[in-house]
């Protein structure tokens, strides 16, 4: 009587959860389809944002590509003397594969760079793009807006990044060149105050040194190219640093 009052037991136990689970469909059957469409939804959502970003990758880094090919171009003088085997100037023969100049290069690799960082801002090669954007810009001596790209870049990709803190350098940099050496110096500086591993603090106390010798600034020069003596004594940039700091003093 027990193992038979015990199969009882268990037999209206699950009745009951069957009937439980009856009346709980009955009463929540429209929240819960709506929950499953709404997972669904966000679901196909989630995954078209994915294949669309994926997309806009692959688009980016074939633009990239094929500015990057001109920028690996070879540069061969016109009157250059060639060796056989070597491809002759572009210019010279009225054909593709290499360019007669460094400008005539840069002025055809600007527009191919402008279109895959314009195109597609916030990807990997986007950025990448954009970065040799304002680095071409700059050695056209094209500095304002080498400038502002640079701020793009690292707008985009943020002041820790890799690009990050390539385009803070070169910012310093075109502003230099630029004439504005004030703000030069401010970017040096604040790059330098940072301490970071990753940036050739050596290299920028260079700069920063130069630019302080520019403007007249003694004091501070000296200062710098001090700091780079004593405190990086492994420095490549050491021994131009005692050569500033001989004719400061002379």
């Amino acid at each position: 009587m027990k193992t038979k009052h015990r199969r009882e037991l268990k037999q209206n136990d699950v009745v009951q959860m069957v009937a439980a689970a009856r009346t709980f469909l009955e009463e929540n059957g429209r929240q819960l389809t709506w929950a499953v469409v709404a997972i669904i939804v966000v679901g196909v959502a989630v995954a078209g944002l994915l294949a669309y970003r994926t997309r806009e990758q692959a688009r980016g880094t074939e633009l990239l590509a094929q500015a990057t090919v001109v920028l690996n171009t070879a540069v061969v003088p016109v009157n250059a003397e060639t060796k056989p085997g070597d491809a002759p100037a572009a210019a010279g023969i009225g054909a593709k594969g290499t360019f007669s100049t460094e400008t005539q290069k840069l002025n055809t690799a600007v527009p191919k760079l402008r279109a895959a960082a314009d195109a597609y801002p916030d990807t990997a090669a986007g950025i990448q793009a954009r970065y040799h954007l304002a680095a071409s810009l700059a050695a056209l001596g094209q500095q304002k807006e080498a400038i502002t790209q640079f701020d793009e870049v690292v707008r985009r990709a943020g002041n820790d990044s890799l690009y990050g803190r390539m385009a803070q350098l070169g910012k310093a940099e075109a502003q230099f060149a630029s004439g504005e050496t004030d703000a030069a110096i401010a970017t040096w500086k604040e790059l330098a105050a940072k301490k970071d591993a990753n940036l050739p603090e050596d290299a920028i106390l260079m700069q920063l040194g130069r630019a302080y010798q520019a403007k007249g600034n003694t004091a501070d020069a000296k200062k710098t190219f001090t700091d780079i003596v004593d405190n990086h004594p492994d420095s490549p940039y050491v021994a131009e640093a005692r050569k500033e700091l001989d004719s400061l003093k002379g």
